[in-house]
C-alpha cells in the first residue's frame, strides 16, 4: 500500500490536470492528431494515442477538443480550410488557372488520409468548394462565364483529382513484369522509335502533369 506521502489526492491530480490545460491548447492538440491521421490514417486516431503522443492526460484532451467525434469534425474543418488555401500566381489567365491546378495537386497528395477521412465523413463537396471558388474568380477573369465557365472548373478540378488518383496507384502498384521498358518497342510504337524510347522511360508525373495541365487549360480558355 503506498504511504501517504507517496499516494495521489484527488486535488494534486486535479492540479496536474489544470497545470496540462495552462501548457496544451486546442492547436497543438489538433497539429498531432493531423500528424497521427497523415502517418497511419483515421483508424489509428484514438485518444489514448493522441494523449501519448502530447505526453499529456486523456482527460486533457477531452476538455480541449470534447470526444474523439468532435475531434473528427474538428480535423475536417481544418483539412477543409487547408485545402482552400490557395493563392494563384501568374500573369496570364492561363498561367493562373494552371497553378490553382498545382496547388490543389500538392494539397491532395499532401493530405491523402485526412482527404479520406473528410470523403467518408460526406463531405468531400464542402471540401473542394474553396478551390471551385477560386478557379471561378480565375475563369472570369478570363472571360469565361456562365455554362462555360462552370465545364471549366469542373474540367479543372477532375483532371487534378483523377490525376492524383493515378499516380497514388502507380506509387501502390507491384512491380510490373514486363515493365514499360519492355513493352514498347518499334512495332507497338507504330514503327515510331523516339516514341518507343520515351513511352519506355518511368513516368515523370511532375511533367505528365505540367503538360497535361498547359494542354487542358489552353483549350478551355481558348
Amino acid at each position: 500500500m503506498k504511504s501517504e506521502e507517496t499516494r495521489t489526492h484527488p486535488h494534486q491530480e486535479h492540479g496536474r490536470q489544470n497545470r496540462e490545460r495552462g501548457t496544451l491548447n486546442r492547436e497543438q492538440v489538433l497539429a498531432a492528431a493531423t500528424a497521427l491521421v497523415k502517418r497511419h490514417g483515421p483508424q489509428a486516431l484514438t485518444m489514448r494515442k493522441l494523449a501519448a503522443e502530447l505526453g499529456t492526460a486523456v482527460t486533457s484532451i477531452y476538455w480541449h477538443v470534447g470526444n474523439r467525434e468532435s475531434l473528427l469534425d474538428a480535423l475536417v474543418e481544418r483539412t477543409v480550410a487547408d485545402l482552400g488555401d490557395i493563392h494563384p500566381t501568374g500573369r496570364t489567365p492561363g498561367q493562373r488557372v494552371a497553378s490553382v491546378a498545382r496547388a490543389l495537386r500538392r494539397q491532395l497528395r499532401d493530405h491523402p488520409h485526412l482527404v479520406a477521412m473528410v470523403h467518408e465523413r460526406g463531405l468531400t463537396e464542402r471540401m473542394f468548394l474553396p478551390a471551385q471558388q477560386v478557379l471561378v474568380h480565375e475563369v472570369h477573369a478570363a472571360g469565361l462565364r456562365g455554362a462555360r465557365a462552370a465545364d471549366a472548373v469542373r474540367a479543372v478540378q477532375v483532371h487534378v483529382v483523377g490525376h492524383v488518383l493515378v499516380e497514388r496507384n502507380r506509387e501502390r502498384a507491384p512491380v510490373q513484369r514486363p515493365g514499360e521498358d519492355e513493352l514498347w518497342g518499334a512495332r507497338t510504337a507504330e514503327q515510331d522509335p523516339a516514341l518507343a524510347q520515351a513511352l519506355a522511360r518511368p513516368v515523370d508525373p511532375d511533367a505528365l502533369f505540367t503538360v497535361s495541365v498547359k494542354a487542358l487549360v489552353s483549350g478551355l480558355l481558348g
